[in-house]
């Protein structure tokens, strides 16, 4: 292409009209990541017109100033709807939901934003990762509304695992087994526990550390592992009921009962079982590590011990490792490795997505869409 049709191409394609919805700790850094871009060409790509969070919301047709979420003590905020953001979305280019919340409410709404030529893009797992229903939904109204679904920072946080299973998948392999590390802050307790220390006392740390949820039995009930590996699972081409995973939670039954405020101290329930589970792996040299494992339409999820040169037993901190099995992969898998949580990585391939769609709406064919659930290709 050369410059001259370069540039009449840049000054007809318009920027995708953006609307964000969350302002939490990935929002706001999705917010910031694109303050980066004011004035480049990137940043030209999308133009923010409404943030909203649970409370209040701003619009703006002309676009919103890429500052930071401080600019809702600076302006006049409404309160928030999500009736109001198809409207907000209204005008020339493409027009793209990003969900960065972790509201069920909002991951309702996909379906029919993705029906209405809206494209979706979300880190939230409650889409793809609850009922299948809901799941056959997404798929059938993205076909429906010839849209793209964007959701690469639902497992991992952007690594390229969805990308990967679909990839493959388009090169004629069938996938036949993924196993993996699916939690940052299960990752994080299982390299640190020595066991000496109660595991309790880890537990805490990790959640002052911000790595589990403020009440960490929703980590260690192996829930959100279990919503990953659904998504995982029926990108590989196995369309599961979410009750047909199985997990072996790590929170017994009396402390899983108690109420939110009670469960702290009563976290030491957990440090016999896991003293136990620790002294057996050590007495073989094998690690603690709480897997998730898809083997054909079979999906389970707990702690396993593995042999210390396991693919899946290495890796620090809060790092993800996933190995998948497929036609090429049968005897050797491969194994995709890094960061599997965090704000910074998490925006980021959000905004990766976007991009993807504003090039592909574009008609830009050197764009990398494999991220992207296209309109086109039937998951299931």
């Amino acid at each position: 292409m050369n410059a001259q049709v370069a540039a009449l191409r840049s000054t007809s394609v318009k920027p995708a009209r953006v609307a964000l919805l969350g302002t939490g700790t990935v929002g706001s850094a999705l917010w910031s990541r694109l303050a980066g871009w004011d004035g480049s060409p990137l940043g030209e790509r999308l133009s923010l017109v409404h943030v909203a969070n649970s409370q209040v919301a701003i619009s703006n047709c002309k676009g919103i100033p890429a500052n930071t979420p401080e600019i809702f003590m600076h302006n006049r905020p409404q309160a928030s709807s999500l009736d109001a953001v198809e409207a907000a979305l209204d005008g020339a280019g493409p027009r793209i939901v990003i969900d960065a919340t972790a509201s069920d409410e909002v991951a309702e709404q996909h379906a029919a934003w993705l029906a209405r030529g809206i494209h979706v893009v979300t880190a939230c797992k409650l889409g793809q990762g609850t009922s299948l229903e809901r799941w056959h939904a997404i798929q059938s109204a993205r076909h429906a509304g010839g849209t793209y679904y964007g959701d690469s920072a639902t497992v991992g946080a952007g690594l390229p695992l969805l990308r990967s299973l679909r990839e493959l998948q388009t090169g004629g392999d069938r996938i036949h087994a993924i196993a993996g590390v699916l939690s940052g802050s299960l990752a994080w307790l299982c390299n640190h526990y020595d066991g000496l220390r109660p595991f309790s006392g880890f537990v805490r740390e990790a959640r002052e550390a911000g790595f589990t949820e403020p009440d960490p039995r929703e980590d260690l009930s192996g829930e959100d592992v279990r919503r990953k590996l659904l998504i995982l699972a029926r990108a590989a081409g196995y369309p599961l009921h979410a009750d047909a995973v199985q997990v072996d939670s790590l929170v017994p039954a009396g402390l899983a009962a108690l109420a939110e405020q009670d469960a702290d101290a009563a976290l030491p329930q957990l440090d016999a079982p896991m003293r136990a589970h620790y002294a057996a792996a050590y007495k073989n040299g094998e690690k603690l590590r709480f897997i998730a494992r898809l083997r054909g339409g079979l999906a389970t999820i707990g702690l396993e011990t593995l042999a210390a040169d396991h693919p899946l037993a290495g890796g620090a901190g809060t790092d993800n490792k996933v190995a998948i099995w497929s036609d090429r992969y049968r005897e050797q898998p491969l194994v995709i490795q890094g960061p599997g949580a965090g704000a910074a990585v998490t925006a980021a391939a959000l905004l990766d997505d976007a991009l993807a769609i504003h090039a592909a709406t574009a008609g830009d064919r050197a764009v990398q869409v494999s991220t992207l659930i296209p309109k086109n290709v039937s998951m299931g």
